[in-house]
């Protein structure tokens, strides 16, 4: 497969309920005949689409190129397509491999033998056609490549964004339970917020909401704080530094101008959640911009007549959180009530009985998954009054 035309084929990955919001990643970077599927999409498009994606994408988890592709009835079929693919013309024998298996609906027994078989397999040709095998990295390998198997076919990939690509560069200070960069971004675009729009997390935790919104508002490419050798595509034998180096230049000069403060606040009711959010601001150069401080959600005031509230709030799935859960949401409704009109305040919750304990009726939900969680984003329009008034 050429490293230039067209016509090369790549798969991208997101967070389950997201595949939407990638497609318009997808098609702003340049990708063509989208076909999207639960947890990516497929595109056709040259090596700068490829690139962008990694780049630009604040949807995308990883950008997979893909190298073969047939049917098959059995483990040895698995091998062959996989010996058959030409992998010295792709990377040095002096890169180091791990093979990552997914499958959906596929007759094998055990994943960890058709892992085994695909890197024999690669190891196998290149030790046919040089001589020399490379090695097994399963801690932090050069090149990724991925297995895809349905019932009937295999899919073989490699992986151009190395790290995944939520990773991005920006925290230092992490919490317990943190929201993935790429989901944030979704649930900033699935709430409909712009820029332009003020914007509150009242229970920001680690920064992640903040972070994501920061960069949208600044015109930041998530990817350009990354370290260059964290992409895969680097680490390939038909990478194009200059045209990396163009996309790069491309995207910094798009910046918009720091303004002296964003519309954006962030709180947490937990003084070491406020510490880590502040520390990851200036981390990223942002803490001058966003104003962080100590507040609970049910007493704080709206920093604006009317704005966008949106949080991820806990799950309640320790024992015993979900008691103060059942008493913590009816206080949480009457204070947005109490507090927010005028505001259209969003949570992400597991917990699919929110909206009756919080005791306002959602005006939008979208089904998500936070990790392997079933979530739901719940979208409620404050109004002066209780809601059930304004319906009737």
């Amino acid at each position: 497969m050429s490293g230039s035309g067209r016509g090369e084929m790549f798969f991208a990955t997101c967070p389950r309920g997201l595949e939407a919001l990638l497609a318009e990643d997808i098609a702003a970077a340049g990708g063509q005949q989208v076909a999207v599927t639960p947890g990516g999409a497929g595109f056709s498009g040259t090596w700068e689409a490829g690139y962008r994606m990694n780049l630009e994408s604040r949807i995308a988890t990883r950008v997979l190129w893909r190298v073969a592709s047939a049917d098959y009835r059995n483990e040895a079929d698995i091998y062959k397509l996989a010996y058959d693919v030409a992998w010295p013309k792709f990377f040095a024998v002096e890169r180091s491999i791990r093979v990552y298996v997914t499958a959906v609906r596929a007759p094998f027994k055990s994943i960890e033998f058709i892992t085994l078989k695909v890197k024999d397999a690669v190891c196998d040709r290149f030790r046919a056609d040089g001589g020399k095998r490379p090695d097994v990295n399963t801690a932090a390998p050069d090149i990724r490549i991925h297995l895809f198997v349905t019932e009937k076919t295999a899919t073989l990939y490699l992986d151009t964004s190395g790290e995944p690509l939520w990773l991005r560069g920006q925290k230092i200070a992490k919490v317990a339970a943190p929201l993935k960069e790429n989901l944030a971004a979704g649930l900033l675009r699935l709430a409909g917020w712009t820029p332009d729009q003020p914007l509150l997390d009242p229970m920001c935790g680690s920064g992640t909401l903040l972070l994501e919104a920061a960069g949208m508002a600044l015109g930041d490419a998530p990817g350009l704080a990354r370290d260059m050798k964290d992409f895969g595509f680097t680490r390939l034998i038909n990478y194009q530094p200059s045209l990396w180096r163009r996309l790069c230049i491309e995207v910094a000069e798009r910046r918009v101008p720091a303004p002296s403060r964003l519309p954006i606040w962030g709180s947490d009711i937990d003084d070491d959640a406020v510490a880590r959010t502040a520390q990851n601001l200036a981390h990223a150069g942002l803490d001058d911009l966003i104003e962080v401080r100590r507040a609970d959600i049910l007493e704080i005031s709206p920093p604006a007549g009317e704005g966008i509230l949106i949080a991820n709030p806990p799950y309640g799935e320790r024992l015993g959180e979900a008691a103060e859960l059942m008493a913590f949401y009816p206080r949480l409704g009457d204070a947005l009530k109490r507090n927010f009109a005028g505001w259209h305040c969003w949570f992400l919750s597991a917990d699919l009985n929110m909206p009756k304990l919080i005791g306002l009726k959602p005006k939008r939900k979208f089904p998500l998954f936070n990790g392997p969680l079933e979530c739901r984003l719940y979208g409620f329009p404050m109004v002066s009054g209780s809601a059930r008034e304004k319906d009737t």
